[in-house]
């Protein structure tokens, strides 16, 4: 745990725990009673999700749809599980893709930044400076190797995919594509999906 746990009132009748002075840990993620579905765990801080838009849903479920599609059987794709960063930092991808030997149980609730091979960001208004900026740079010291950042653009509102590869030399993330109607690449495996395909969701 990250240190002893009180409680201040913030409403009438609604308590909520102090943090301890160094920050919540990734034991406390999994370990406070009562936290909100799919809290996130970033620098110590504990992040609650807010009610998502449609677009964020179907988004989602596009991309699940289309890596299972192509996925060999080394490989899984999840949405919605937390990733192991480090002690400090459980965040939660919207959809990745972990090495089938990581998924150990129905009852699991996390995987270790090691068994990732792809994280996917899909941008909201309440989690965009943390998709953009915060996660990227994370999941990039973590060594995840590919990352992908999605937002609705155009009249259509159809998904954008940035694609990213983690250089070796640098440890940071290099831009390897910008796809507006479909992903077709290589890595980490054969990947083509048709994101105009939304608009059948």
């Amino acid at each position: 745990m990250g240190g002893t746990m009180t409680a201040e009132s913030l409403h009438d009748g609604c308590r909520w725990p102090v943090p301890p002075p160094d920050g919540y840990t990734v034991d406390d993620l999994f370990t406070l009673p009562d936290l909100p579905p799919h809290t996130e765990l970033i620098d110590g801080s504990l992040v609650f999700g807010s009610p998502q838009r449609d677009f964020h849903t179907i988004a989602i479920d596009l991309l699940v749809n289309g890596l299972r599609r192509t996925s060999p059987r080394e490989l899984k794709v999840r949405r919605e599980m937390t990733v192991v960063l480090d002690k400090r930092n459980g965040p939660e991808p919207d959809v990745c893709v972990v090495r089938s030997e990581a998924v150990t149980s129905r009852f699991q609730t996390r995987y270790e930044a090691a068994d990732v091979l792809l994280a996917v960001e899909v941008i909201s208004p309440e989690s965009e400076a943390r998709d953009r900026k915060s996660k990227p740079g994370k999941y990039a010291a973590a060594g995840i190797p590919h990352f992908w950042l999605v937002e609705m653009t155009g009249e259509e509102n159809h998904p954008v995919v940035q694609v990213y590869e983690l250089g070796h030399v640098t440890g940071t993330y290099a831009l390897t594509g910008i796809h507006h109607d479909r992903v077709k690449i290589t890595v980490p495996y054969s990947i083509d999906i048709d994101l105009t395909a939304i608009d059948e969701l």
